[in-house]
C-alpha cells in the first residue's frame, strides 16, 4: 500500500506539470447572466502588449453595444460587452489577427 500511496502523488506532479496548460496562452470567451435575460459576454486572457481599450472601442463599434475593461485582481484585464457576443467576438478576434482560432475556447455552448 505504502508504495502505491508513493507512486501517485510523484505521477499526478510530473502531469501537472507537463499538461502544457501554462505553454498554451489561451483566450477564453464567457457569458454571465445578469437579470432576466440580461446578460453579459466576458473576454480574459489577451497578451498585456495589446491595448484593451482600443480593442473595446472595435468590438463597441462592430456589434453596436456598450461595454468597458474590469481590473480584476486574479484574472487581470476583462472586457465586458453586453449581450450574448461570444460567436462574434470570436469571429472578430480571429479576422483582426489577434489571436489564433485553436487558442480561443468558447464556454457556454
Amino acid at each position: 500500500m505504502s508504495e502505491f500511496d508513493n507512486q501517485i502523488p510523484s505521477a499526478f506532479d510530473a502531469n501537472a506539470e507537463d499538461s502544457g496548460a501554462g505553454t498554451k496562452e489561451y483566450v477564453h470567451v464567457r457569458i454571465q447572466q445578469r437579470n432576466g435575460r440580461k446578460s453579459l459576454t466576458t473576454v480574459q486572457g489577451l497578451k498585456k502588449e495589446f491595448s484593451y481599450n482600443k480593442i473595446l472601442k472595435d468590438l463597441k463599434k462592430e456589434f453596436c453595444c456598450n461595454g468597458t475593461v474590469v481590473q480584476d485582481p486574479e484574472l487581470g484585464q476583462v472586457i465586458q460587452l453586453q449581450g450574448d457576443q461570444r460567436k462574434n467576438v470570436s469571429t472578430f478576434l480571429v479576422q483582426a489577427g489577434i489571436v489564433k482560432k485553436e487558442n480561443i475556447k468558447i464556454h457556454g455552448f
